[in-house]
């Protein structure tokens, strides 16, 4: 069996573009997809991929460890996560061809099963971008609460820490107790809540005196307390958090993930199949994490492939904790790819279709062609025009 083009798709979903890659075989009709969704960077994903796809025309698809050691090893340079994105998304469906192959779903071919269903969580709005990270006033943010709870969820995350610099104002630092408060009166004891930082506090001093005041409203964890990269920053914010600390959304494979591990600077890790290197590397973050007693919370806010691959992953993945997940993001999500994922409560149920189990409908994502994200990051500007992090 041989590799005979690898093609991508951009389907504009409002709040990002998602890429999706089509991974065609010599064989009628077998062909695998995978996702690669990059926010802001959807051209440079798509001109990776394109770049890419001549290292592997013509090897065989079932030999994924050795394709990916290829598109790695063979480009010369290494890859940041534009290169890492397409690369995944890539190695994506080269699992679910495998899968198609044999007649089996991809976590079989993982390991098989650990769990017989899979928690999820959602944001405010289901991801609609306003929601997410406009809620900023008590009662707006209790009654988006109260809406997802509606839908059958029992765990929901929401961003409303503010922009901030070195040190956290006191005003601001209140307003977050007062924001955590409303939210837990809305929902109730018993659901779930993640504080997403989005990596704004400029020091550990300032992630710390946020965490102080939403403590008490007991959330599962926080999310990217600081910036990402520094092992030591984050290990600093962990070791004095009374709230559980989350991160890796924005580390790119073992390489980076190693000296978080190694200092146990979180306690749940989040890479993103779709960025950190695909299904294998992953699966390899989350049994050093395991090692280490770390969970994993795999970040994803992006397409239904990219959730397709998420369930299989979390099927077979002992540490599992918690998924996140987008789905109702736009009123169409359901109609551009059928997929394997169906929600019931807050958990998914176990696929049973070989592969990754995607069928995608390339007339719906004709009818959403690509278009340039929002720059919401613009936003990112202090009274004094200190630019900080988005």
């Amino acid at each position: 069996m041989k590799i005979t083009s690898i093609d991508t798709r951009v389907v504009n979903a409002q709040m990002r573009n998602w890429v999706f890659v089509r991974v065609e075989t010599d064989q009628p009709g077998l062909y695998g997809w995978g996702e690669g969704t990059l926010e802001w960077k959807t051209r440079a994903v798509t001109g990776a991929v394109e770049d890419i796809a001549p290292l592997l025309i013509g090897r065989d698809p079932r030999d994924i460890e050795q394709s990916v050691r290829v598109m790695n090893k063979h480009g010369f340079w290494r890859m940041g996560v534009v290169g890492a994105s397409a690369i995944s998304a890539i190695e994506i469906a080269l699992w679910d061809i495998l899968g198609k192959e044999l007649g089996q779903p991809v976590w079989r071919l993982l390991g098989g099963k650990v769990r017989d269903h899979v928690k999820v969580y959602t944001h405010l709005g289901l991801g609609d971008m306003r929601s997410v990270y406009e809620t900023m006033h008590p009662d707006e943010l209790a009654a988006r609460g109260a809406e997802v709870v509606a839908l059958g969820y029992n765990a929901l995350k929401v961003v409303f820490i503010p922009y901030t610099h070195i040190l956290a104002p006191s005003k601001a630092v209140d307003h977050v107790g007062t924001l955590m408060s409303a939210l837990r009166k809305a929902v109730g004891p018993d659901v779930e809540i993640m504080i997403d930082f989005h990596g704004r506090p400029g020091s550990t001093a300032a992630a710390l005196d946020y965490i102080q005041a939403i403590a008490d409203g007991r959330p599962m964890f926080v999310e990217e307390p600081v910036q990402p990269g520094d092992a030591g920053f984050l290990r600093e914010v962990t070791a004095r958090s009374p709230v559980p600390i989350a991160a890796g959304e924005r580390l790119i494979g073992r390489g980076e993930f190693m000296p978080h591990i190694v200092q146990r600077a979180f306690h749940i890790a989040q890479p993103d199949i779709c960025h950190t290197g695909g299904l294998a590397e992953a699966r390899k973050i989350a049994a050093i994490c395991e090692t280490a007693g770390i969970g994993i919370a795999p970040h994803n806010p992006l397409g239904p492939i990219a959730s397709a691959a998420a369930l299989h992953f979390d099927v077979a993945t002992p540490n599992f904790v918690i998924q996140e997940e987008m789905s109702g993001a736009v009123p169409w999500y359901d109609d551009v790819v059928d997929g394997p994922v169906q929600r019931v409560g807050s958990h998914w149920l176990i696929p049973e279709k070989p592969g990754l189990g995607v069928e995608v409908n390339e007339n719906i994502c004709a009818a959403h062609p690509f278009e340039p994200e929002v720059q919401h990051a613009t936003n990112a500007v202090l009274d004094d025009g200190t630019i900080v992090d988005w």
